[in-house]
């Protein structure tokens, strides 16, 4: 049986992180090439929300959305990086992609509850913590 070749593996995001900070570069302002895939950004994004540089983040989230409208995963990020921005009208809308793309996702719904009610909309907090809470009874707010 031939031996399967070593896959190419990229450091975790906290060594990354750790690795920005002993080289003191955390805080500069890195251009990331346009051939990055998708992924890649992401990671970026994520460690620029791990050190806590969220302008960055919100632009490399926003990125990844733009070469892929149905990212979940990039609607969601985007609405939490937004909302610790205090851009809460922008964090729901993004909040609503996440949900429309995933409607059966507790995490989606659950975070969306929370864009509205930092907006001060309790009544939209309510309906959407309402969706979570029957997605974790097992419930579904779709059907698949």
């Amino acid at each position: 049986m031939a031996a399967r070749p070593p896959t190419r593996r990229r450091r975790p995001i906290r060594k990354r992180v750790d690795a920005a900070v002993a080289r003191n570069d955390f805080g500069k302002s890195i251009a990331t090439p346009m051939d990055q895939s998708l992924d890649e950004i992401f990671d970026d994004a994520n460690g620029d929300l791990a050190v806590g540089d969220l302008d960055s983040a919100v632009e490399k989230y926003r990125r990844c959305v733009d070469l892929d409208s149905e990212f979940f995963d990039g609607w969601h990020a985007l609405g939490m990086a937004l909302m610790k921005l205090g851009r809460f009208p922008e964090a729901i809308e993004a909040g609503k992609r996440a949900v429309a793309l995933r409607p059966n996702d507790q995490i989606g719904w659950t975070s969306l509850s929370l864009f509205y009610n930092r907006n001060g909309d309790i009544k939209e907090a309510e309906a959407a913590g309402a969706k979570a809470k029957i997605l974790s009874w097992g419930g579904k707010i779709a059907k698949e």
